[in-house]
């Protein structure tokens, strides 16, 4: 049977086929009895699965972050798709082609890399140059920052999605810069480039995306803070130089406010001029790429409008510029 991928599925489709197992929660119903809710995906989408009167022992043979073969249907539910499941088998990866399975950066890392690269290198702030291009031979730190994600669920959440991520900011800031020349570019520049570091360690993306324990007791915050400290050493160090401590300050800053306010996890709420605009364009390019995602993945095809996504708290309306 020819493996229907994720972003086709239709009403009716029944499935004999291979998923990678994103999420499984094993539940139990008003009856007392026991149920997987299941979250499938390839590298096209993902979709609820449904797994009834489930059992311990077929719940005990695989886990998230595992390739399954599925028997089941495709059902509307609440105007949503969802997968019936009847049958689960737990999949060698070693047969499986996991490209059609994980989404990972559309660009090359390292032509982005090589673009951030010629950027510091441009900076006329030898601090700033020196730091940055200091990280950027730093080869385990480049094969870590080209390989993370941005986050787990809401934008850029694939291999090399962070890099991409930074890049994008850094070729915002280049337009936002020439409207706003009260702005520091170069320290705006090496803020977008720092202030999600941390993610390469507060997160899990060798295979499974997730969070380590670093990242779910300190945060990428945190991690980011302890990052740049131990870099600026190890510049000083290789440049003879010490790092001027308000400059120090202020890229510290631009990391613990990007998040823009306390409820989102902030620790500081911006108050440089770079760090308000660090702030609005992190949060543009994510929403962007967040809505882009939403309307691109969505599996009501015959509706002008996406299934409700609580985590954004609205539907959105996919117009004629969507690939739908």
């Amino acid at each position: 049977m020819t493996r229907i991928p994720v972003e086709k599925l239709r009403e009716n489709d029944k499935l004999q086929q291979v998923f990678f197992t994103e999420d499984k929660q094993l539940r139990t119903n008003r009856n007392g009895t026991l149920y997987l809710l299941l979250r499938l995906g390839d590298a096209t989408g993902s979709i609820v699965g449904m797994y009834w009167n489930c059992t311990e022992e077929v719940a005990e043979k695989f886990e998230a972050g595992d390739y399954i073969h599925l028997h089941g249907t495709i059902q509307l539910y609440n105007n949503n798709l969802q997968l019936i499941a009847t049958k689960v088998k737990k999949v060698d990866p070693e047969s499986i082609d996991e490209n059609e399975f994980r989404t990972i950066s559309p660009v090359d890392p390292t032509s982005l890399i090589a673009n951030l690269t010629e950027k510091f290198q441009g900076l006329t702030n030898d601090h700033l140059r020196d730091l940055g291009l200091t990280f950027l031979a730093d080869t385990e730190f480049v094969r870590q920052f080209s390989l993370a994600p941005a986050g787990i669920k809401n934008h850029h959440a694939y291999p090399g999605g962070l890099l991409e991520h930074v890049v994008q900011l850094a070729n915002l800031i280049e337009s936002v810069v020439s409207h706003y020349p009260q702005l520091n570019a170069e320290l705006l520049f090496t803020g977008a480039f720092l202030h999600d570091i941390g993610k390469i360690e507060e997160l899990q993306y060798e295979r499974q995306l997730g969070y380590s324990d670093e990242g779910q007791l300190l945060g990428h915050i945190v991690l980011a803070i302890s990052i740049l400290d131990a870099k600026i050493a190890e510049t000083e160090k290789s440049t003879g130089k010490p790092f001027p401590k308000e400059l120090a300050t202020q890229l510290k800053h631009l990391i613990v406010s990007h998040h823009g306010q306390y409820e989102y996890g902030s620790p500081k709420l911006p108050m440089t001029l770079e760090a308000l605009a660090l702030h609005y364009l992190d949060d543009l390019d994510a929403k962007i790429h967040n809505f882009s995602n939403l309307m691109k993945e969505d599996l009501n095809r015959e509706s002008n409008l996406t299934s409700y996504h609580p985590s954004i708290g609205r539907k959105l309306f996919k117009s004629k510029r969507s690939p739908n």
